[in-house]
């Protein structure tokens, strides 16, 4: 380790400066915060601004040091202590690695690195951290206060049946239910009682809403782009997490923009959604099954005249980004339950597959705004811009000025033949050519004469 090239890179996610060793809390809860994030290092005897003051060292400082740190943490952190001498001036260096155990307290409270300081962990989030520490999925748990009374004996049928379909796992000739919910994980036995998992009941459930009211899945259509208290139209779902699949998809498909147009070449109709239907259906899987249910917010999709978003409580696993997704299932069984059935494959393909359905329907990539809260997926709508691709598909013939202007035109929803010149910084006769042509197409049409006229979307 070079330690005067690290001092020089300056504070970060895993590395803090101390400029005296006095300071015993602060370190200690750097320590904490290292230990329950990535780990990092301590340099004690530099300023916060990187310059080397330096430390006086005593026989037992570093064995003091070692013990405050030591007394200090729950679980006991027993960190790496060294010392270095820069310009003759004594450092010490303190390095932690993230822990196996956590949360690893520093004087009964819990602190995570975030950028450059140490952030106070919340009480859920303790809860969380020691669940994942252990490998505890809310999924796997017990829901305390339901029964096997309160499983749909017509839902399991219905699983049974379409795996069979869908995976080609053969039904059993005779149902034995309490054997088919254990070995499927929505259920448990408890002092020889069965009881439903919270897998269970969010997909086998009579009431799911009943035991797990964060579950419902609401819906709003809002005018205009903002959201507002007014909506045009609401729906709030309830039942099992695949009835709620199929309600969204229906109110979704009610209350987007259908894009419509004829061609010189076919008296045929042509019709197209504002959205690739399977791309946001897979969305609204993956927020229902990938989200974080020990928050008691529910999932919600907004749908608005220039997008959709779809906006689930808790984060990305780590390790995970929109960029390089990869399987990190944050419940487990009801992943596993959903891809028996067909809802969703497995191997962290849903991104992937919801990038290409975007790109082949004309719409760009939905962006996501991610935080420890909640993740945000959003879908921009291109308008009539779609029907482009389709067009062309027919056998209307564009060239590439025509295509970027034609979604112009849709987009802004008018243009001038000066403005169309100067975009391609092409002459205004040429722009004339490619406008009359859009015309007598169909596609666009031209509005009023001589200099105050203009050319509109056609369809």
């Amino acid at each position: 380790m070079n330690i005067k090239k690290l001092i020089e890179r300056g504070e970060s996610e895993s590395l803090e400066f101390k400029p005296s060793l006095s300071q015993t809390k602060e370190i200690v809860e750097t320590i904490s915060a290292f230990s329950n994030t990535k780990g990092g290092s301590i340099i004690i005897g530099v300023d916060d601004k990187g310059k080397v003051i330096g430390v006086s060292l005593g026989k037992k400082t570093i064995e003091d040091l070692a013990n405050k740190i030591k007394q200090n943490t729950d679980p006991k952190i027993y960190p790496s202590i060294s010392v270095e001498k820069i310009s003759g001036k004594n450092i010490v260096i303190v390095e932690a690695k993230e822990s196996k155990s956590k949360p690893v307290f520093a004087f009964d409270r819990v602190f995570k690195r975030v950028g450059k300081s140490n952030h106070r962990v919340s009480s859920d989030g303790i809860r969380k951290m020691a669940l994942e520490g252990k490998k505890i999925y809310w999924d796997e748990l017990i829901c305390e206060s339901a029964g096997s009374d309160d499983i749909d004996e017509e839902k399991v049928k219905w699983y049974l049946e379409r795996r069979e379909k869908i995976r080609k796992v053969k039904k059993p000739e005779k149902m034995d239910m309490e054997f088919l919910l254990l070995n499927i994980g929505a259920a448990k036995k408890v002092n020889s009682e069965i009881k439903p998992t919270n897998a269970g009941i969010l997909f086998f459930g009579k009431n799911p809403q009943r035991f797990v009211l964060q579950s419902q899945l609401r819906l709003a259509r809002f005018a205009g782009n903002e959201l507002t208290r007014d909506f045009l139209d609401r729906l709030d779902c309830s039942g099992a997490l695949w009835e709620m699949v199929e309600m969204s998809e229906d109110f979704i498909r009610k209350n987007i923009r259908l894009f419509g147009f004829r061609t010189e070449y076919s008296f045929q109709r042509i019709d197209k959604l504002e959205y690739p239907i399977k791309a946001i259906r897979e969305s609204i899987i993956n927020a229902l099954i990938h989200r974080n249910y020990f928050e008691p917010a529910d999932t919600r999709v907004a749908i608005f005249d220039n997008r959709i978003e779809i906006i689930s409580p808790g984060p990305f696993p780590e390790g995970v980004t929109p960029e390089k997704p990869k399987h990190v299932p944050v419940n487990p069984i009801l992943c596993q339950l959903m891809y028996d059935v067909g809802f969703i494959e497995k191997y962290g393909s849903g991104i992937y597959m919801v990038n290409e359905l975007c790109e082949k329907w004309g719409i760009s990539r939905p962006e996501y705004e991610l935080s420890e809260v909640e993740t945000k997926v959003i879908f921009r709508s291109s308008g009539k811009a779609i029907v482009i691709g389709e067009m062309e598909k027919l056998g209307v013939e564009l060239n590439e000025r025509q295509r970027v202007g034609l979604k112009t035109i849709f987009e802004k929803g008018k243009i001038t033949n000066a403005d169309y010149a100067k975009m391609f910084k092409i002459s205004r006769n040429t722009a004339t050519n490619d406008l009359s042509n859009l015309v007598e197409k169909g596609l666009i049409k031209r509005v009023g004469r001589g200099r105050g006229s203009y050319y509109a979307p056609g369809i």
